[in-house]
């Protein structure tokens, strides 16, 4: 059997992603002759590999992207890391509805924070989560597998977490803005116990700002607890920001709602 073969017998199996250990013992020839190979289907636009020893087989219709679409392999490529992973940020928010701004990268979230990956034009960027195993997940068929992502009220208080991540503040509201209507005020409330109290307070002011009131009041009880107020945009001075006596929160960022 030679290289080509074996990816014709993968395909057969509706199978697109192997490791460089899988071929050598399937073509029973040496780590180096199958590495010449694969560099050389790599060349040709063929395979892609977005780790080591971990390679795609790109059909024709994916050639001018130079991958599979992230969604397409990045589970099989978290249990080839051994890694505990969900979608989330702005590619769990886009998945849930929010079609305002397409982000420009894959957003996964891991226990530790590792270094983006570049496949073709596929950009795929990890953030690091010591809890993300408590985080409430869902499921999303995709066509080459299932996809696990964070539900609609985990990825709102992740946005507001992260908001480096999400494009700022500003962005952050607009997006809730966006899926306010899905989000489950039941489910919102309880997860507010088990995230940082911060958190709770800022997503109750944005949501005040969004004119989304029974969310914000599934938080209250939870930011009622704050014993002080926090900044708004953290890591920035308070100095002369307004304090929302309601949330606890220092107002030191003007908050703008695209929509």
């Amino acid at each position: 059997m030679n290289v080509r073969s074996f990816l014709d017998r993968l395909s057969a199996q509706g199978l697109a992603h192997f490791t460089t250990q899988a071929a050598v013992a399937a073509l029973g020839t040496s780590p180096d002759a199958v590495t010449t190979s694969l560099r050389r289907l790599r060349e040709q636009g063929r395979l892609a590999s977005p780790a080591r020893s971990f390679h795609l087989i790109v059909p024709p219709e994916y050639r001018k992207l130079g991958c599979l679409p992230p969604e397409q392999f990045v589970p099989d490529l978290m249990r080839h890391l051994g890694l505990d992973y969900y979608a989330g940020l702005l590619t769990a928010a886009h998945y849930h509805g929010a079609a305002h701004q397409a982000p420009m990268v894959f957003q996964v979230i891991v226990a530790a924070g590792r270094p983006a990956l570049t496949c073709g034009k596929v950009k795929v960027q990890f953030v690091g989560r010591q809890d993300l195993t408590t985080v409430p997940t869902v499921e999303r068929n995709t066509l080459r597998g299932v996809l696990r992502l964070s539900s609609r009220e985990a990825t709102v208080f992740d946005l507001v977490g992260y908001p480096g991540h999400a494009g700022g503040l500003s962005n952050v509201a607009t997006i809730l803005a966006e899926l306010a209507e899905e989000v489950d005020p039941g489910k919102l409330g309880q997860l507010a116990a088990h995230v940082p109290r911060p958190w709770t307070q800022r997503l109750g002011y944005l949501l005040d700002r969004v004119d989304a009131p029974a969310l914000a009041e599934a938080l209250m009880p939870e930011a009622r607890k704050a014993r002080e107020a926090v900044p708004l945009r953290a890591g920035r001075a308070v100095v002369d920001a307004e304090r929302d006596v309601r949330w606890k929160v220092w107002v030191n960022e003007e908050v703008e709602v695209d929509l």
